[in-house]
């Protein structure tokens, strides 16, 4: 996925009321931008830290600039997590998700359940649908160890539940976690974060739902899912 350029690059000032940020640009001019994150963002949203922006060329929008990158750690981390679906469409059809291979039908927020939209719902002919759901990741306390949630997500275990339905009529679903930094090599749940997210996360692995990370590569320019990570206890 190519991210809009140039992408302009700034200094955090504070992050608040969890959609907004108030970035200095390194022409010391002091702007207010749109952050599409509703999580905590632990580690990544201390003041000073570099941060990349996106600019919208929609007249209609009140605040142009998105918050798209910030330099943690030595590396880039993707922040708005209105990309990971995107970024999993393009992998999908890439083949660079071989686990997600061979089907010719690719829709988009697709509804079912009890009142849910799948990220992403896959069909061919002689094999059943395939109902994927996409989470960003960036949370990392530990070296090379990626986690999720970041915050407690009552949605998120939602789904959760919602697949295993998936997996009792016969269907197939899959929770992709898409790992939005650098330097991660593995992932595991946050799970003193989210106890009840964790819980849901081990009855859906028990009942069939399949689980799948992969990081991202990430530059000022592009973000594209790359490389499949194991997910540890």
């Amino acid at each position: 996925m190519l991210l809009p350029s140039p992408l302009i690059q700034g200094r955090l000032v504070r992050r608040y009321k969890r959609f907004l940020a108030d970035v200095e640009l390194d022409g010391r001019d002091m702007v207010t931008v749109h952050c599409a994150n509703p999580g905590a963002m632990t580690g990544l949203a201390e003041p000073g830290m570099r941060v990349f922006l996106s600019r919208s060329d929609n007249p209609k929008r009140k605040l142009p600039l998105s918050w798209e990158l910030v330099e943690a750690d030595g590396g880039l981390v993707g922040i708005n997590t209105a990309h990971p679906n995107r970024l999993a469409e393009e992998a999908i059809i890439a083949g660079t998700i071989p686990e997600l291979d061979g089907y010719p039908g690719l829709k988009r927020e697709v509804r079912y359940g009890a009142n849910s939209r799948i990220d992403i719902l896959l069909s061919g002919p002689g094999r059943p649908d395939a109902y994927v759901e996409v989470k960003n990741v960036h949370l990392l306390r530990q070296p090379g160890l990626a986690e999720f949630p970041d915050s407690v997500t009552a949605r998120g275990a939602k789904h959760l539940d919602e697949l295993i339905g998936v997996v009792s009529t016969g269907g197939r679903a899959v929770m992709l976690y898409l790992v939005q930094r650098t330097d991660a090599s593995r992932f595991a749940l946050a799970r003193d974060i989210d106890p009840r997210y964790a819980a849901g996360f081990d009855r859906a692995g028990a009942a069939g739902v399949e689980m799948f990370a992969y990081r991202c590569a990430i530059t000022p320019r592009e973000i594209a899912v790359s490389e499949r990570l194991s997910i540890t206890d």
